[in-house]
């Protein structure tokens, strides 16, 4: 993905309907119960189980780099998703656009391949060029199967037309049990609901938070919308849950947001070192009973 690229992809409804957090009304979102970030959950109908929070490698990801390949390499990057699963976390969140996958490959050396959820995402266009995206990250990855994997960044309303034949490479793949599950991430309000009416669409990777940072629309006009997915029985990943670091101050209000609203089985955020990772951790458990 070139840089210009993530720029578009990146900050569509960057300025969406915010809200001010300065009263944030926390005994509204409250839950009964503390949830954690090491909670398994299942995605949907997909059978898939994986923990509630997916360590992310694409912070500001483009031409196959991120905030945490850049900042961390290799050794560093595959040090904090073993960190990760040290402490229970079994959701890794890849992308070929961030250039993750040779550190997944290195994590992976000393993680069992069935202790870990593995998700990335391919630029494919045609049924070609996704049978080879496909048979080259089970390379990078060192693996047989990818557990999730989405077509990155729908931005057209009528992306299933010119996405056909990757959809279909994509099916085959599953039906040889390459892959267990695929979806789409998306980016715009009209890519958003094509993939609700999408039957092919087991798993919606969303943007949410409660400022519209970085968001498809608003999140009155985005939230029914995830809720009928979920009727459907599509399993829903929440992203720019923290508004890709906008809300770094508020991280208290945007997880207890997002761990509100029981239509989103899980989500992704993309630590950029053990710190940030151990704050989560602890961040998300007290964030979700707040009153």
């Amino acid at each position: 993905m070139k840089r210009r690229e993530f720029l578009k992809c990146g900050t569509i409804a960057g300025g969406a309907a915010a809200v001010a957090l300065d009263r944030f009304p926390y005994h509204l979102f409250a839950a009964d119960k503390k949830k954690r970030a090491q909670d398994v959950v299942t995605l949907g109908r997909t059978g898939i189980k994986l923990t509630r929070l997916a360590q992310g490698t694409g912070t500001a990801g483009y031409d196959k780099s991120s905030a945490q390949t850049r900042k961390l390499g290799i050794q560093g990057v595959a040090e904090l998703l073993r960190a990760g699963v040290d402490q229970g976390l079994t959701f890794w969140d890849g992308a070929d656009s961030y250039g993750s996958h040779p550190h997944i490959r290195e994590a992976l050396t000393t993680v069992k391949r069935d202790k870990v959820v593995i998700m990335s995402k391919s630029w494919a266009d045609t049924e070609t060029q996704m049978k080879a995206d496909i048979e080259r990250f089970r390379r990078e990855l060192n693996t047989d199967y990818i557990d999730i994997l989405l077509l990155h960044c729908m931005m057209d309303p009528d992306w299933p037309q010119k996405k056909k034949g990757a959809m279909a490479a994509v099916s085959e793949a599953k039906a040889k049990g390459i892959i267990r599950a695929h979806g789409v991430s998306c980016h715009t309000l009209g890519a958003l609901k094509t993939a609700a009416e999408t039957d092919w669409v087991e798993v919606d990777l969303a943007r949410l938070n409660p400022a519209g940072a970085y968001m498809d629309a608003d999140a009155a006009t985005v939230i029914p919308i995830l809720k009928q997915m979920k009727a459907k029985g599509k399993g829903i990943i929440g992203m720019k849950i923290l508004g890709q670091g906008k809300l770094r101050d508020k991280a208290d209000e945007a997880l207890q947001y997002a761990l509100s609203h029981e239509f989103m089985d899980c989500f992704t955020i993309g630590a950029e070192n053990l710190a940030e990772m151990q704050d989560l951790l602890k961040k998300i458990p007290e964030a979700s009973v707040r009153a």
